[in-house]
């Protein structure tokens, strides 16, 4: 990636939403070039997905939960995992270092669904235990991280 790439990555990250030609102009490229830049970072897999970033609680998921996972020594990760997956009230799943070999990002509407989350996930082949924080409020999430040069 060089510096354009970068400004180009920066730019969408702010505001995917930009037109071509809106990039081009802040660039100092033509539509088409930035086009064809944008094309090959998203095959090289540099920029994955384009999203809509939605208010939880609008939309009935108003509680966060970050849960910690002990995995079972006998448990296969590939399994754990998949059920993970599985579960749509999982937003992100982490893998640790330390006691806990995932850390879970959840968000459900209420209480009593995040409880009945804790029992699905403790009933889960693999699991050995879990560790639940709930968040009170969201200062800041998903914010977008420069795109610095590569240090030599």
């Amino acid at each position: 990636m060089d510096a354009i790439d970068r400004s180009l990555v920066e730019l969408l990250q702010g505001n995917a939403r930009l037109s071509y030609a809106e990039l081009a102009r802040q660039v100092g490229l033509s539509a088409p070039a930035v086009h064809e830049r944008v094309g090959k970072l998203e095959n090289s897999g540099v920029i994955r997905a384009y999203r809509a970033e939605v208010d939880a609680e609008a939309v009935g998921r108003g509680v966060t939960a970050l849960i910690g996972i002990v995995e079972d020594s006998g448990g296969d990760t590939d399994d754990v995992l998949e059920t993970f997956r599985s579960m749509p009230e999982i937003e992100s799943c982490y893998f640790m270092a330390g006691r806990e070999s995932f850390l879970l990002k959840a968000r459900v509407g209420t209480i009593a669904e995040l409880e009945h989350l804790i029992v699905r996930l403790n009933r889960t082949p693999g699991v050995a235990s879990t560790r639940t924080g709930i968040a009170l409020s969201t200062k800041w999430e998903n914010r977008p991280q420069p795109i610095t040069p590569p240090t030599a």
